[in-house]
């Protein structure tokens, strides 16, 4: 029998995927304080992955269309004088979702477990998915390395960046559209709804063991594929769903992240009042 003809090895490939690139993306995500958009993405896709679906194309093409729509009305909302760009992506969050809710209630007998969208269903990826992650994977490790600095400087220092002569938001819009990339990518593993404690979680446990981007990065990444592992493991083990155990276990990394820095801290603190 071939490798890749094993469900539980096809899993473990894709959990690796997913994991590396969550993990990327997470960085971008935490820094910027992007997870209410990255939530509100999530959600808004939905309808574009149902649709999809229902007409027989694959669910990337959907969601991404879907994605690039909000991605690109955010932007532009966030440059407008006058405009509340969080509460026009709260009303994203609720429609996209309702919609994707609206198109299933539609279809008579629909052929896909709608639970399959919301928390994925990882053991059923095929050898397209994984190939699908791959290329997604390469594509945005390529974007977040090619486009480091100017991302940088928008992020952090706008003025500078301007200065600089570089169009903020331009890179903004090469920054959102990338995260809708990822969120849709990682469907199949995480669904839409749990897609954002895998982005955000080791990221931000990332970011309390250092400041510093490509260290937080490689800690992002590790972290997000340890609690892929892990939650597929516990799937398997006690029968649980596995897009639930890899939220619960990318929880449990930052949870034991902050604790063992909580406790670095006060032990480093001790030690200085000794002395």
């Amino acid at each position: 029998m071939n490798w890749w003809d094993d469900v539980l090895h096809r899993a473990v490939a894709e959990v690796v995927l997913v994991g590396a690139l969550a993990g990327l993306i997470g960085v971008q995500v935490v820094l910027r304080r992007l997870s209410f958009f990255t939530m509100a993405l999530t959600h808004a896709t939905f309808p574009g992955v149902v649709a999809a679906s229902i007409i027989g194309v694959n669910i990337l093409l959907g969601g991404v269309v879907a994605g690039a729509v909000v991605a690109l009305g955010v932007a532009a909302l966030s440059r407008r004088r006058g405009q509340d760009a969080a509460a026009a992506t709260g009303v994203l969050l609720s429609g996209g979702f309702a919609l994707g809710a609206a198109l299933v209630a539609t279809q008579s007998g629909f052929s896909r477990d709608l639970s399959s969208f919301l928390v994925g269903s990882i053991l059923t990826v095929d050898t397209t998915d994984l190939i699908t992650t791959a290329v997604v994977l390469a594509a945005v490790a390529g974007v977040l390395t090619g486009c480091a600095r100017p991302l940088l400087l928008t992020g952090f220092d706008r003025a500078g960046a301007e200065a600089a002569g570089l169009s903020t938001g331009f890179w903004d819009v090469v920054l959102l559209l990338t995260i809708e990339v990822v969120a849709v990518t990682i469907v199949p593993a995480a669904g839409t709804i749990l897609a954002l404690s895998l982005i955000v979680a080791p990221a931000a446990a990332a970011r309390l063991w250092s400041d510093r981007l490509a260290v937080a990065s490689g800690l992002s990444v590790l972290f997000a594929v340890v609690s892929g592992l892990a939650g597929l493991y516990a799937s398997t083990r006690w029968n649980v769903a596995a897009g639930a155990a890899i939220s619960l276990a990318a929880t449990g990394v930052l949870l034991l992240s902050w604790l063992l820095v909580r406790a670095r801290a006060g032990l480093a603190r001790g030690a200085g009042v000794t002395a």
